[in-house]
Formats: structure tokens, sequence, C-alpha cells
């Protein structure tokens, strides 16, 4: 049965040369040999997927192909040997796969940090710690002392995994190039070379204390300078304090993960705080002052007569320090109207008294509410 390159890949046959280039990618990852080791059916589908993209990448062969199919490819086809072009179809597909993804020697490994030679990563490991801070240690920045477990690089060999004095030699199995190419019938497949660990050298005598691979586990200090302006889920990044890398490979990073704890009088919605006051009966209604918490010390509030409660006054400046900068956040003080649970005979006296005298004077958000209440039910 002949092979619908278009089904193959996932795209529709009007796809966009880049749509046809994203479906390949994504299919030739999937079935690639080095992902699927002695997987028979994944190493047919990655030969598929290869040709597929061969033919539906290239403008010319893809007219060929919509017009004739397969065919077009075949001896004395248009496309095939012997046809009016030369063609590529039938390429070594792991040459197609290095073309797209920029690999120079065909492994796998390669696009995920194999690096020049193909040999072993031999970089550090990146770490994460957890600071925990309160609000106001968030809003001014705070400077911590922090110790923790890594890979350090081992004094005895100064991080080279050999034994003082000893010599290192070129691997003789890869010839110093860090990886051996294994011959997989279709396929030629470049792996880690078994005898250096994509090292391309050999230790004459490992270093005891490491055992070779030129780093050793210890505490280590670093001083974090936490700026202003941090929220829970802040990540940064402090460079070259993760794990040291095999035999002087460079530094992971160390990762600092911020946690900031609730406060007991704010709220915090991104740069701004929040924080109700109550207010007595009497100061909402006759004006007055009421006294307000900050992040620093405490200011002073004019409540306007007349006040209703759930007001809220905006303090400019008062809030969070942005954390890239600039103005500082507000403060947002919401009044709530306390209401006493008991009453003296002398207040209750008096209260009844502003009821009897009040007779149902101006009350704003009393009479709105009965005008929507009397609508609702019209």
């Amino acid at each position: 049965m002949k092979e619908d390159y278009y089904a193959l890949l996932g795209v529709a046959k009007g796809a966009s040369a880049d749509e046809i280039k994203k479906a390949y990618r994504k299919k030739a990852m999937e079935f690639h040999p080095d992902r699927n080791p002695g997987n028979k059916v994944a190493e047919e589908k990655f030969k598929q997927v290869s040709r597929a993209y061969e033919v539906l990448s290239d403008e010319q062969k893809r007219k060929l192909y919509d017009q004739h199919g397969e065919a077009a490819f075949e001896q004395g086809g248009p496309g095939g040997p012997g046809g009016g072009q030369r063609a590529r179809h039938g390429a070594d597909p792991m040459d197609i796969f290095n073309q797209m993804f920029g690999g120079g020697g065909g492994g796998f490994g390669d696009m995920f940090g194999g690096g020049g030679g193909g040999g072993q990563d031999t970089s550090g490991e990146d770490l994460r710690y957890e600071v925990t801070l309160t609000l106001e240690e968030a809003a001014t920045g705070v400077n911590r002392k922090v110790t923790y477990r890594k890979h350090k690089a081992c004094d005895k060999c100064e991080g080279s995994g050999a034994e003082p004095g000893s010599k290192k030699s070129r691997c003789p199995t890869c010839g110093g190039q860090g990886h051996v190419v294994r011959s997989n019938g279709f396929f030629q497949m470049r792996q880690v070379c078994p005898s250096c660990g994509g090292q391309g050298e050999r230790i004459e005598k490992p270093c005891r204390s490491c055992s070779g691979e030129g780093r050793v586990v210890g505490d280590h200090t670093v001083d974090l300078r936490i700026p202003p302006g941090v929220d829970t889920g802040t990540r940064l990044r402090s460079s070259g304090n993760g794990s040291a890398g095999r035999r002087n490979g460079s530094a992971g990073d160390l990762y600092v993960e911020i946690t900031v704890k609730e406060h007991e009088l704010f709220e915090r919605d991104g740069d701004d705080l929040a924080c109700a006051v109550p207010v007595k009966f009497s100061v909402a209604a006759l004006g007055g002052s009421i006294e307000v918490p900050k992040l620093k010390g405490k200011t002073i509030l004019k409540v306007p007569a007349g006040t209703q409660g759930g007001t809220t006054f905006r303090l400019k400046g008062e809030g969070m320090a942005k954390l890239r900068g600039g103005s500082s956040g507000d403060l947002l003080v919401r009044v709530d109207i306390d209401v006493p649970k008991k009453l003296t005979d002398a207040q209750r006296a008096a209260l009844q008294a502003y009821a009897d005298a009040s007779n149902d004077g101006s009350a704003p958000v009393a009479d709105s509410w009965k005008h929507k209440f009397r609508r609702f039910f019209s």
C-alpha cells in the first residue's frame, strides 16, 4: 500500500512549510532510534516520517508528489532515477534528521547538550533552595547567609579527577573523541564512549578522594542578597553556586525560590497592600481621625463625616516596593464600622434618643437599598 506522506506527518494537504517542519520535528523525536533502542516498529516509523519530510519540505518534490504520488520517485518517474530532476528521495534518514536539528555527528544526544565532541556533559547540576520571608523582609529586601550540601571541586586533585602526579592519556577506544559510532543495520548511532565516559581521555590513576570524578559532596555557604519587592513564587538565580562539574566542568546555578508568609494585618495584591480598620459609628457619622498601620510605623487618616462602612482610602506609595524598581505600590485602607455588642443604660438611652430624633432622616445607603428593593418586587 502506498504511503500518504501528509498522514504520516499528521498534517493537512495544504499545510505550510513551517507546519510540515514542526510536525516532522515532533515525529522524528518520538521515533528516533536513540530513544527506542531495539524497537523495529519505531525504526520503521522514523524512516517513513523522514522520507515524508524529505519530499514535502522541498517545493518541487512536493508538487511532483501531489501530482503523481510516490510513483513520481520510482525508476523512470519524473523525480526518480533517470527522471527530470536529481532527487534526494531515499537519503539516509539520519542525515535528514541532522540537517533539521543542526547536528554534526548523527546522535540524538547531540540535541540535548552532548557538546562539541559528542561526549558526556561535564557541567554541574543546578540546585534549588527555598527561602521564607516575612512581609516586612520582602518589602525592604534582606541579606541571608545560607548553607547547603552540594558537589564541590575535590581539593586533592583540584578537580582534575587524577591522583596528584599521575598522567592522562588519550582514550584508545574513542581516539579522544568522547564517543563511538555503532552500526545498527540501516543506522549509524553515536554513543558516549563506554571506556572514558565521554571525556576523551583516560586517567592513569584516579584520585582516591573523589574516585576520579573531580568533585566531592560537602557543605557550601553563600551570601544571598534578596531584593525588595519579591513575592511568593519569585525565583532568583545565583550563578555558579550550584554543583561543581565533573573534572573541572562548569558549575551549575543555584535557584532561590521565595515564599512570603501571610501577615497579621495586611493582605497583598501585587505591589499594593490592603488592611481593614475598625471605626466607631460616631466617628464615621461625625468625622474624625483614626490611626492606621503601615509597614513602617503608622499614620493618621482623616475620616470625613458620613463615611459609610466599606469605604476605601488609598495611601499613595505606602505599599510594597516594586521588584524591578520604580515607585512603590499603594496602601488601601478599608473602613469597617465597629458596632458595639453591649451597651450601658446611658449609651442605650442616648442611642434611642438619636433614633427618635433622626425620624428617618437622611440615610443614603438605606434609601438607595429600599428603592432597589421596591423596584425588584414591582
